[in-house]
């Protein structure tokens, strides 16, 4: 009987990462460090973005469990050169929900992988969503019941998502914080996930 794959450092608190990396069936220990993002008001390279933050923190990561595989992951929301990151009040989520309010955005998760030997593999993956036109009401009863001061674009998707979202092209699991299809080849091809 084959040895299981070693244990993966996942360099973030987010409980919908630790959710999606459980249902792949990847063994993992939860290390989070502080890391100031990197969050421009404005630019036209947001999978950079992302994948620079993906870095950073798996980077950091790295230097608390040295000689160990870590992954870290940064979820943007992105329209017309804008980044969505976590809002920081609730006046922001809502301005936030106005702005993506009827357009269509981008959802970009960035991932880094990096291993033992400190190599690191860095990719994303992007989603389009399109919410519904809202109304002034409709943003102030979803803050009403969503916690979002942790979440990118101020929104979650599996939280009342339906009441915010027209339509979805692309992951779901990377509009929640990990494009688990794109990772579950990383994690194959690197030995840390058997088929």
């Amino acid at each position: 009987m084959s040895p299981p794959p070693p244990e993966i450092i996942l360099a973030s608190g987010s409980p919908r990462r630790r959710e999606l990396l459980g249902k792949l069936g990847v063994r993992f220990e939860v290390v989070t460090a502080d890391v100031e993002e990197f969050m421009p008001p404005t630019t036209s390279e947001a999978r950079e973005v992302a994948q620079h933050n993906a870095r950073l923190k798996a980077q950091a990561g790295a230097k608390l469990r040295p000689g160990r595989w870590v992954l870290g992951a940064d979820t943007i929301v992105f329209l017309d050169g804008r980044l969505f990151g976590k809002p920081p009040t609730l006046e922001a989520a809502h301005d936030y929900l106005a702005a993506l309010s009827g357009r269509t955005h981008e959802v970009i998760t960035g991932c880094c992988v990096v291993a033992p030997d400190e190599n690191a593999e860095i990719f994303c993956d992007v989603s389009q969503v399109t919410f519904r036109k809202l109304s002034p009401e409709a943003i102030a009863r979803y803050l009403a019941h969503v916690h979002v001061l942790d979440k990118a674009g101020g929104y979650a998707l599996q939280e009342h998502g339906d009441w915010l979202v027209e339509r979805i092209e692309g992951s779901y699991d990377n509009i929640l914080g990990l494009p688990t299809e794109r990772l579950r080849g990383v994690l194959i091809r690197r030995g840390l996930l058997y088929h």
